[in-house]
C-alpha cells in the first residue's frame, strides 16, 4: 500500500496548525545557545519559546561576555549566550574582570542572532564615575 502523499499532507497540516496555534496564543520563539564563540555555537543550536504576553517577558535575550585585558585596560569579547530569559538591556560588571552586555529583541521570532556582535572590544565606564 502506497501512502507517500498522505504523509506529506499530514506533515504540512500539522505545521500549519502549529503556526496558527502559536500565532493566536502569542508564542515567541528564540535561539538558545549557552556558549557561542562569535562564529558558531559550541553545542548544537537549540530553540526555546515563551508566551508573548507581558511587556517585560516578550523579548529574546542575547548576552555578550567580555573579559578585562589588564595591559590595555579594555574589555575583549569572550563569548555570547542566547536565551529566552526575561530581559533588561544594559551593561553589568559580573566580576571585577568580567563584563556582561545584554541585548533584547522583540522584532520577530529567533531575532537573537549571534552574528550581530558589533564590537569585539568595549570600554566600561562605571556608573559611579562622573561623565563630562
Amino acid at each position: 500500500m502506497f501512502t507517500g502523499g498522505r504523509g506529506k499532507a499530514e506533515s504540512l497540516f500539522r505545521k500549519l496548525c502549529f503556526k496558527l496555534f502559536s500565532l493566536f496564543l502569542g508564542i515567541r520563539f528564540c535561539n538558545r545557545c549557552d556558549n557561542h564563540d562569535g562564529f558558531k555555537c559550541l553545542k548544537p543550536m537549540k530553540s526555546c519559546w515563551k508566551f508573548n504576553v507581558l511587556i517585560k517577558n516578550r523579548s529574546c535575550r542575547t548576552d555578550h561576555f567580555y573579559f578585562s585585558e589588564r595591559y590595555s585596560g579594555r574589555y575583549l569579547y569572550r563569548y555570547s549566550k542566547l536565551s529566552c530569559d526575561p530581559c533588561e538591556e544594559g551593561m553589568f560588571q559580573v566580576f571585577h574582570d568580567l563584563l556582561r552586555e545584554t541585548f533584547c529583541c522583540t522584532e520577530d521570532d529567533r531575532c537573537n542572532k549571534p552574528e550581530l556582535i558589533i564590537d569585539t572590544t568595549k570600554e566600561y565606564v562605571s556608573p559611579d564615575k562622573d561623565i563630562i
